[in-house]
């Protein structure tokens, strides 16, 4: 009994206890997690190698695919259906008023236009010019189309020197004219007790019909006839 007795094991202390049941439970933790490292390793083993992409397109060709093609599943091609341009839908978007379809009448008509010679509706150019065929135009502007001449009667030559020739530079030169104007025409005007010279020549002047007859008479010479 007593060699027993001997052969018990003394009592271990509680501090000591308690630290071989917790190392007990760390050491069974280490364990699972090197179990789970080795199960996992074939998966990230670098001698397993992606197949190349046209091996699996190749593949998939060759093997029939197992998905079915149903009706609710049908969807249109990417960009074969883009989205409706809406309309009237404020200034920003750019179709307002006629919208995109573009005006009509004369912005329709391909090559037409206004001309060169438009004027904004208002008479042209060529249409305000007065007419100029078709009939006289001493009718119209006297200021534009009739000859202002210079008149001279016959009675103002009575004292005139029959040596020297009747022009229209001549006639200035005595004071008989202030401005020849378009040319100088003598007239049949006559006074009483004024007779014309003998002999007269005249040059770059025009007459009437009484003063042509009246210088006939007297024997006047005339350069260009009237």
């Amino acid at each position: 009994m007593a060699e027993k007795k001997k052969a018990k094991k003394s009592p271990a202390h509680p501090a000591t206890a308690m630290k071989k049941t917790a190392a007990k439970p760390r050491a069974a933790k280490k364990s699972i997690a090197k179990k789970s490292v080795a199960k996992k390793a074939p998966a990230k083993a670098p001698e397993a190698k992606a197949r190349p992409a046209k091996a699996r397109a190749a593949k998939a060709i060759a093997a029939p695919s197992a998905r079915v093609l149903k009706l609710g599943a049908l969807r249109p091609a990417p960009g074969s259906r883009p989205k409706r341009q809406r309309i009237g839908r404020g200034h920003g978007s750019g179709m307002v008023k006629t919208g995109g379809e573009g005006g009509k009448g004369q912005t329709v008509r391909s090559g037409g236009g206004k001309g060169r010679t438009f004027e904004g509706g208002q008479t042209p150019w060529a249409r305000r010019l007065p007419h100029r065929r078709g009939y006289s135009q001493k009718a119209r502007d006297i200021g534009h189309f009739r000859s202002r001449y210079t008149v001279v009667n016959l009675h103002q030559l009575a004292q005139w020197d029959a040596k020297v020739e009747v022009s229209p530079e001549s006639l200035r030169e005595r004071g008989l004219l202030k401005r020849i104007g378009d040319g100088v025409k003598i007239l049949g005007g006559s006074k009483s007790g004024k007779t014309l010279p003998q002999g007269l020549h005249f040059r770059d002047v025009v007459f009437s019909e009484s003063a042509r007859e009246a210088l006939v008479a007297a024997g006047a010479h005339f350069e260009v006839a009237p």
